[in-house]
This record gives C-alpha cells, sequence and structure tokens, in this order.
C-alpha cells in the first residue's frame, strides 16, 4: 500500500509539472504530453485501487475464515472439512441401513450372508464412530442435529 501511495504521488507530480510546463510553453507537444501523463495517471490511479479493493477483500475473507465466532474452528478449518465428514457420516449410515436390509432378507436362509453383513456394519459402526469424535473409546460426544 505504501508503495501505491508513493507512486500515485510521483504520477501526480509528473501529470502537475507537465502541466505547468504546457501552459508556460502553450503549443501543441506540451498539451499532448499533459494528455499522455493524465492517461497514465488515471490507469495508475485504476489499478492501484483496484489492488487496495481486492487485497482488503481477501483479508476480510482469510480473517472470517479464522474467525471461530463464524462457525470455523480456532485453527482455522474451512467449513468444508465439517461437510466432507457429515458426507461421509452420511455414506456410512446408508451402508448400515443396506445391510440391515441384507439381514432382514437372508435371516433363517443364508447364514453366512447374514454374518457377513453383521461384519459390514460392525466395521462401519466403528469408522463412523471414529470420524465423529477421532477415537473409539468412550461415549461419542456432540450436537444432535434434528
Amino acid at each position: 500500500m505504501r508503495m501505491g501511495s508513493i507512486g500515485m504521488a510521483i504520477m501526480l507530480v509528473v501529470f502537475l509539472v507537465a502541466v505547468v510546463f504546457a501552459a508556460n510553453q502553450n503549443d501543441v507537444i506540451g498539451w499532448l504530453v499533459v494528455i499522455i501523463s493524465l492517461g497514465w495517471l488515471l490507469v495508475f490511479s485504476f489499478v492501484v485501487f483496484s489492488l487496495r479493493s481486492a487485497a482488503r477483500k481477501a483479508a476480510a475473507r482469510l480473517q472470517g475464515h479464522m474467525d471461530p465466532k463464524n462457525g470455523a474452528s480456532a485453527a482455522g478449518a474451512p467449513a468444508a472439512a465439517d461437510r466432507a465428514r457429515d458426507l461421509k457420516l452420511d455414506h456410512s449410515f446408508k451402508i448400515v441401513q443396506v445391510q440391515v436390509g441384507v439381514v432382514r432378507e437372508y435371516l433363517g436362509k443364508d447364514e453366512g450372508m447374514v454374518e457377513r453383513a453383521l461384519e459390514t456394519i460392525e466395521i462401519t459402526s466403528h469408522n463412523a464412530r471414529s470420524m465423529m469424535k477421532g477415537s473409539s473409546e468412550g461415549p461419542v460426544e456432540g450436537t444432535v442435529v434434528d
């Protein structure tokens, strides 16, 4: 930002010097130099103000991701990680539902199929619990969502 301010000041001085010399000389070349320096001043101003605005927006966005009040963790983990975990948990629950249907269908008919379904339910439940709390020991903690 400091370089932009210094550069803006230099461009403004160049423009003002060009205007003063053009007014004193009062010839076409001097006024062409004024027009060209005005063009460069406008282009430079646009670039500097655009970059400042973009930098402020980026800083605000980064601050929003780092702020624990916005639902992100204090370490700055974005909500996308929570969304991915929720999708994995949803998938695990769907697997359990399918395997319950397999157990109901093959109960009393094919004990091997029932055992594989129960084993899949056990593994999937264990994996889902570890995703929820990071450990497979102790009760699950968290917020109940309706």
